[in-house]
């Protein structure tokens, strides 16, 4: 005989999410990047016209800006799990403990993904692109500061909105492969107003691509949000010696 208070922790334990299931929908989505778009412009006005912001010089003002931005989009995606499904942020998102063996391997992909897509790119004749922030790394702090958006705060932010949010949800609906893809071409699209070309932004669809199926092969987040930062380091590297390499030409 089944004892009565069973059936309720069945219904409980169902209720909860699963490593790569969404329990929100395509108006949840819909309502986050509103948000999302909205807080751009509320980090913009706060840095454009709080006093002791905008004294700060631009390199400043751009990485604040930023983290503004990112803490007003996870705030805003909080409040929509919290009200809407009384869920918890991190446990929601994917964010499930891993194997350290899963963890180590994780990051050092993403070196190995960035360097094979960077020759992928010289095959396809890829022209050099500076990125904007480029122009302001002219003192040691700052290309601390930058790097550490870079490669460790971006990323993360990266994961739990595309893969952690986006990602579960295109899997319901229209399956693993045709998720993780899709997941990856708007992950490139998002960097394309970086750069003129196609090819940098095709390349980094690609990548996103890896860090998609890392994450649902592990179901957890915690893999991706090692892949990313393993794969923007390489290119920071790349970047700050071809920099260092052009001063003392």
């Amino acid at each position: 005989m089944i004892p009565p208070e069973q059936p309720l922790e069945i219904v409980q334990s169902a209720s909860e999410p699963t490593q790569n299931e969404a329990f929100w929908d395509y108006s949840d989505l819909g309502l986050f990047i509103t948000l999302g778009i909205a807080s751009l412009f509320g980090s913009l006005v706060l840095v454009r016209f709080i006093p002791g912001l905008y004294a700060l010089p631009d390199a400043y003002k751009l990485l604040l800006g930023q983290l503004i931005w990112y803490l007003l989009v996870f705030c805003c995606l909080a409040v929509i799990l919290r009200a809407r499904y009384d869920a918890p942020f991190w446990k929601a998102l994917g964010w499930n403990p891993t194997h350290v063996g899963n963890a180590f391997s994780s990051l050092a992909a993403g070196p190995v993904i960035a360097i094979g897509l960077g020759l992928i790119g010289a095959a396809m004749h890829t022209p050099p692109m500076p990125l904007a922030f480029e122009r302001l790394l002219n003192t040691t702090v700052l290309i601390v500061l930058f790097g550490a958006l870079v490669v460790i705060v971006g990323p993360l932010c990266e994961e739990l909105a595309f893969r952690g949010f986006m990602m579960p949800l295109l899997i319901r609906s229209l399956g693993p492969v045709a998720g993780i893809v899709i997941t990856g071409i708007l992950f490139g699209l998002l960097h394309g107003f970086e750069y003129p070309d196609w090819r940098p932004v095709a390349l980094i669809a690609t990548a996103g691509v890896f860090f998609g199926w890392r994450r649902y092969k592990t179901g957890s987040t915690v893999n991706s949000a090692l892949r990313n930062p393993g794969f923007n380091l390489t290119q920071f590297v790349v970047l700050m010696s071809a920099k260092h390499a052009n001063l003392l030409r």
